[in-house]
């Protein structure tokens, strides 16, 4: 299993102009995209919900979420961001990863276009 890092803008949604370019591990087993708390709060980013997670070994945390824009490679999109605690990975999600149009292409460790559909 390799790892895929990426650079990715994030924004405040209310307050574009307020933005942070920022290095993300790509987990595609991560539901949500968690960015340090500092970061979000600097941005101006509330949180407006609490949400409980379970980790891979079972454990389970509670953590605040709030919403942002992501932009990678020119293509942004608004999605979920968790508010990271100390020690927290900042991890790039699935919610994302669809919100920009993207998937992991696990072999070449690259983010690539997904094929989308309207059904």
């Amino acid at each position: 299993m390799g790892v895929t890092f990426v650079k990715c803008t994030i924004k405040n949604p209310e307050k574009p102009s307020k933005s942070q370019d920022i290095d993300f591990l790509v987990d595609s087993g991560a539901t949500y995209s968690v960015v340090d708390s500092k970061i979000l709060e600097k941005l101006g980013i509330s949180p407006h919900r609490d949400q409980e997670f379970t980790l891979a070994d079972g454990t389970k945390i509670k953590r605040k979420i709030g919403d942002a824009i992501f932009a990678i490679d020119g293509v942004r999109g608004a999605a979920p961001v968790v508010f990271g605690l100390r020690g927290d990975s900042q991890l790039l999600g699935v919610f994302t990863l669809e919100a920009l149009g993207l998937v992991l292409d696990p072999f070449k460790r690259t983010l690539k276009p997904a094929k989308l559909f309207l059904v």
